[in-house]
């Protein structure tokens, strides 16, 4: 079976709204933003030298690789605003939804690797999260990061990735061996204190210092707070969590608008 490159888009974003749409599950969620990078795309091998070495490349995860998929869920307004309204503790709304939306994601990459599969295409997904090295902390395939590759947003201070639609949210991301329309590169800062320095607010809202603007991001603090608050929601489904750097003016949107 033949299907073009924007057929097949089309497929892959209806797909992945149709599953947020019915998800089930009682976290809320925006509109999805997908967009599409080509596996060759030079800026992965620079991931190798940003991230780490050893970074898997699109090819590593699918011989034949052609395209990659990245995709953002952003929470529902009422999911961060009950974070927000906890400065010492995270809310149960922003726990449960971490949980369920690793969750979703998973099903998402499956029914998507099932469909492509039905129109002849091949595809492979990484999971959602803890696909990292236990010590280090870091991904050796970053959704982030792949994210802004794809043209979905860029990195802020907090080291979240800021979209269209904000940071609060979850990313996820697929490859596969066929060709999609590759959404244009078009740079653009979203973050506000890499504009003009005007906000600090997830440097103010971190609960244990993590973050400092004349510092990268203590990844180690930041993982121990989250692993606290993963004992508090229990071991058997561990929301490890935090998402107090998700709540500011780039919480919903782009802070910047020019």
């Amino acid at each position: 079976m033949t299907v073009s490159s924007r057929d097949l888009a089309e497929a892959i974003t209806t797909t992945i709204r149709d599953q947020v749409a019915h998800s089930g599950k009682v976290t809320g969620y925006r509109e999805p933003l997908v967009c599409f990078a080509a596996a060759d795309d030079p800026r992965f091998l620079d991931l190798r030298r940003i991230v780490e070495p050893t970074h898997m490349l699109p090819h590593d995860l699918l011989p034949g690789v052609r395209s990659v998929v990245a995709f953002f869920l952003p929470f529902a307004r009422w999911v961060v605003e009950a974070n927000a309204r906890h400065p010492e503790q995270v809310a149960p709304e922003w726990a449960t939804a971490y949980l369920e939306t690793n969750g979703l994601i998973a099903r998402v990459n499956a029914r998507l690797i099932k469909t492509l599969a039905e129109l002849g295409v091949s595809a492979a997904a990484q999971p959602a999260t803890h696909n990292f090295d236990l010590v280090s902390l870091v991904c050796r395939w970053a959704h982030k990061s792949v994210a802004v590759i794809a043209g979905l947003g860029s990195f802020g201070l907090h080291q979240m990735v800021i979209t269209d639609a904000g940071c609060a949210g979850r990313f996820g991301s697929l490859v596969l061996d066929a060709d999609l329309p590759i959404t244009p590169i078009e740079p653009r800062q979203r973050c506000l204190y890499f504009h003009d320095g005007s906000c600090l607010e997830c440097v103010q809202r971190c609960p244990v210092g993590a973050l400092d603007a004349g510092r990268p991001l203590d990844k180690q603090l930041c993982r121990h707070h989250q692993k606290t608050v993963a004992q508090k929601y229990g071991v058997v489904s561990p929301a490890d969590v935090c998402g107090k750097c998700a709540i500011g003016p780039c919480s919903f949107e782009s802070a910047v608008t020019s």
